[in-house]
């Protein structure tokens, strides 16, 4: 059973634009998702990218031209720019973490908490709002209460970041085979689709 590295940031629209297909995609290969959530931020400072302030104002226009694109190509409500964005991821991937480390489907969670910002403007960062992410997800918030510590689970998280800087990651989402063959963005799933159609 091949295992997809899934190096992502529930702040990313192209990580939630991707996320239903690649589990689809998963599923009908027989293929495992490994879910890593990784802090962008450092993984720029290393590799020479900026955060969408930074950024030129050519290439954010371009950003918001290609969103609109993939929003119509998916069907998707997605809000352009959403009220809560960037929202603080610290306590969704603590409650995504706890969801993995329990074994429960955290790659479903991470898509639902992703909806909240993306199609229900919510702040992902209030409880009550993760809290209904993980109804949708059919996530038992009581089954992950008592889990690692907040400091476990930070070391976690960088450690997931140093992972992705070692394994040369630079933009969210990643999906890397155990090859170390990578695909870079939502656009690329058909390619990971046909390598996992064909592992040779």
């Amino acid at each position: 059973m091949t295992t997809i590295d899934y190096y992502m940031s529930l702040n990313s629209p192209w990580t939630y634009l991707g996320s239903r297909r690649l589990r689809d995609m998963a599923a009908k290969h027989g293929a495992t998702i490994d879910i890593k959530p990784t802090k962008f931020g450092a993984v720029f400072e290393k590799t020479g990218g900026l955060p969408l302030a930074k950024r030129a104002p050519a290439r954010r226009d371009y950003r918001m031209q290609e969103l609109k694109r993939w929003r119509a190509f998916h069907g998707r409500l997605l809000t352009l720019e959403p009220k809560f964005f960037p929202a603080d991821e610290g306590p969704a991937v603590r409650l995504l973490l706890r969801a993995k480390l329990a074994g429960l489907d955290a790659v479903r969670l991470s898509t639902e908490i992703s909806c909240a910002q993306w199609e229900l403007e919510q702040n992902f960062a209030d409880p009550a709002v993760l809290a209904a992410a993980a109804a949708r997800a059919g996530i038992d918030m009581a089954k992950i209460d008592h889990g690692p510590s907040d400091g476990d689970l930070a070391a976690l998280h960088d450690g997931y970041t140093s992972e992705a800087i070692a394994n040369g990651v630079f933009g969210a989402p990643t999906y890397r085979l155990p090859s170390g063959e990578f695909f870079w963005g939502q656009d690329r799933l058909d390619f990971l689709e046909r390598a996992l159609a064909s592992p040779a």
